[in-house]
């Protein structure tokens, strides 16, 4: 089956949804992923229910984001040799299982340290769903304004998964008792990474002994990071998402010491996720005429300069919901777009047979850098107040926008490099 162009405008999502041999791919992985969302959470709330400390509840989750941040590129760099089916497959019974009696042995009260080597190991083997998937789309779409589709739909399904994961255990919550939802969780880990493993996307990804060309003739490197312009696209990531990591603690900080409590920080977060889900769509709807290297700059200076709005108003003291409602909601407009725009990035750069390595290196760097900045914001925040804490968070992305900047020229010369061949696999039908 030859895949269609999906064109432009909201339609666009439509044609992806009704494209069998992308709607299997997408569903699945939404699934999987949204564990992304409910297994710390879960954790954290049972471990704390069950112990009544949040120090140690921190330290179980802080064991199993390590441990995904370390697994990641790991299982990348394992997909581009096995393959996505295999690894994929192992890795969603293993981290699933794992997941599954790290909460039941909370439940029974096993040793802390018990707890946090399960949820180091959960993490350690948690499933490369999101690489897998940006890394099919080039298989599934030989065009890349369909792919900038598909990207642009994946990156605001996985804005959503942070708020229906949340919603969807509060609702467990509120009928069952706390390791129920972290097994739930697990339960779709397992399911979305089998379904996934069973599509046509997943079983045509390129592996290392496709013998696909890659742009620039750079299938030779023996990892994906050595791929000229790939270790600058991480450097970019890397500061935004320490800057993402300050602003969502400051967000916490600003609901419970200025907004009178902690009920408020629901309404910070759904403005910004929102604002990002929008301005996701909205890109991935149009041809733009500024290529993506050329549009990261500006998407991050707009969410740097945005940023330093929100630490002025802040700063006076007494900053108003409804200041604060639109600003993080235009903030959020620029988020999606820039993760959008250096996926796209990695695609055009990466040679097909590195590209889950690559892609799963973008996911690693991003929760490094989240949580880094997480840490700053906190010794800030303490230290100095939330208004720096936010100027924080804008000098971050404001490095990002830098990077974005002195990348431009090279990225350009990369990409329209002579010798580039499509890497697109005809899927079939799902």
């Amino acid at each position: 089956m030859i895949a269609p162009e999906l064109g432009t405008g909201p339609k666009a999502y439509l044609r992806l949804l009704r494209y069998p041999p992308a709607a299997g791919p997408f569903v699945s992985a939404l699934v999987a992923r949204l564990t992304v969302s409910m297994a710390p959470i879960g954790l954290l709330l049972e471990v704390q229910s069950e112990r009544h400390a949040y120090g140690g509840a921190g330290i179980v989750t802080g064991a199993y984001a390590i441990g995904i941040a370390i697994g990641s590129p790991v299982w990348g760099r394992t997909m581009d040799r096995a393959g996505q089916r295999r690894t994929l497959l192992i890795t969603s019974l293993v981290s699933a299982l794992l997941l599954a009696a790290d909460a039941i042995s909370a439940a029974r009260n096993a040793p802390m340290a018990a707890l946090v080597l399960l949820a180091f190991v959960a993490g350690l083997a948690f499933p490369p769903i999101s690489p897998a998937i940006r890394s099919a789309w080039r298989v599934i779409f030989p065009d890349q304004a369909s792919r900038r589709v598909a990207f642009a739909l994946d990156a605001t399904a996985m804005e959503l998964s942070f708020v229906a994961g949340p919603l969807l255990l509060s609702a467990i919550l509120a009928l069952t008792n706390p390791v129920v939802p972290v097994l739930v969780a697990a339960g779709c880990m397992a399911g979305g990474g089998i379904a996934y493993c069973r599509t046509a996307a997943a079983r045509n990804a390129p592996a290392l002994h496709s013998g696909d060309q890659a742009p620039h003739h750079a299938a030779h490197h023996r990892s994906a990071i050595t791929v000229p312009g790939v270790a600058s696209v991480l450097v970019v990531m890397l500061m935004l998402s320490v800057g993402f990591g300050q602003l969502d603690t400051s967000m916490a900080g600003t609901a419970s010491r200025i907004l009178g409590g902690n009920d408020r920080v629901g309404l910070l977060f759904m403005c910004i996720a929102g604002g990002s889900g929008i301005g996701g769509l909205i890109y991935g709807s149009k041809n733009w005429a500024l290529e993506e290297r050329r549009t990261l700059p500006l998407t991050t200076g707009a969410f740097g300069i945005l940023l330093a709005g929100i630490a002025t108003a802040v700063g006076s003291g007494h900053p108003h919901l409804w200041v604060l409602m639109p600003l993080l909601f235009g903030t959020g407009l620029t988020i999606a777009p820039s993760l959008i725009m250096q996926q796209g990035l990695l695609d055009q750069l990466t040679p097909p047979n590195r590209l889950n390595e690559a892609q799963s290196l973008l996911s690693s760097v991003n929760q490094v850098g989240a949580a880094a900045g997480t840490a700053v914001a906190g010794v800030v925040i303490d230290s100095r107040g939330l208004f720096w804490s936010f100027i924080g968070a804008a000098a971050a992305v404001a490095l990002c926008c830098l990077s974005a900047f002195a990348g431009n020229a090279r990225w350009s010369r990369l990409v329209t490099a002579p010798g580039r061949a499509s890497a697109a696999v005809d899927v079939g039908a799902d």
